[in-house]
């Protein structure tokens, strides 16, 4: 990747393939979580006939209670989404916080910094996140800060490494000998030159944020209030869906949740900015 560290900088997004499809994917379920009310055929909570099959009225269905499974994918997807976008920018912003402070300062702050990096790496995110779901009261927020303790440390070690490169430059050791505030230094010049890091970063902060919902939810510790991918899971399982056949209401939230991850790491992966 060719980065000019000098003068203005205009982004300039090379969309490959891959790339493509991933914003394809993520824009197909940012419309659908937006739009939700006018897709949804029904209420999702609104209660019928249970254990239908799919049928031209219940194109997926519906579940125990007799609640319409395709108007719950669709809700479902905006409190799955919402976690996710949520998380990765929380997650995003601690770890360049924790990057710029780091790398640029260096000395004690580095050494305290690294120091609570190591340590965060070193525990078992998911024992973590499911203890401090079940310790919190219910609900998005909570496994959102759950999440987001968790899973800032990768992100803010690679942020801190190129931080340190860019220090390293003759520019950056020239503002800083005449004098220029570092903060002006950070926002102007450091900030972004990381860009393609933290966006790509962020895209792959969004797929296992949304991996680790659904999982949370699936052993029920998510919002029992709200309807999401991995609730929908969690009831079908409860209610012994896959011994019973009932495949409409288990693989819908399967097939979803692995879409979108994928579309989100597609673009985290190809999706890199590069800069000309």
């Amino acid at each position: 990747m060719n980065t000019k560290f000098t003068g203005e900088r205009r982004p300039v997004i090379r969309m490959n393939a891959a790339m493509k499809w991933g914003a394809t994917i993520v824009g197909l379920f940012l419309i659908i979580a937006v739009f939700a009310p006018l897709l949804a055929p029904y209420d999702p909570y609104k209660m019928g006939t249970p254990y239908i099959k799919p049928c031209a009225e219940h194109w997926l269905g519906t579940n125990d209670v007799g609640q319409d499974l395709l108007s719950e994918m669709i809700y479902g997807t905006r409190v799955s989404l919402f976690i996710g976008v949520f998380t990765s920018i929380i997650v995003t912003v601690i770890s360049a916080v924790v990057a710029l402070v780091s790398g640029y300062y260096r000395g004690p702050a580095d050494k305290v910094l690294t120091a609570l990096t190591n340590v965060a790496m070193a525990l078992p995110g998911i024992a973590l996140t499911v203890l401090l779901v079940a310790y919190l009261n219910p609900g998005k927020l909570s496994v959102i800060i759950s999440i987001s303790v968790t899973a800032w440390t990768g992100t803010a070690r690679i942020l801190r490494s190129r931080v340190i490169q860019l220090c390293e430059m003759p520019f950056i050791k020239i503002e800083k000998s005449i004098g220029m505030n570092d903060f002006v230094i950070m926002v102007k010049h450091i900030i972004p030159n990381l860009r393609d890091i933290i966006l790509s970063r962020a895209a792959l902060s969004v797929s296992s944020a949304m991996m680790t919902e659904a999982g949370l939810s699936f052993l029920g510790l998510g919002d029992y209030g709200e309807k999401s991918w991995g609730s929908i899971l969690h009831y079908a399982f409860y209610q012994n869906g896959v011994i019973r056949g009932y495949y409409w209401w288990y693989l819908p939230p399967i097939l979803c949740t692995s879409l979108a991850v994928l579309g989100f790491m597609l673009l985290g992966y190809y999706g890199a900015q590069k800069w000309s």
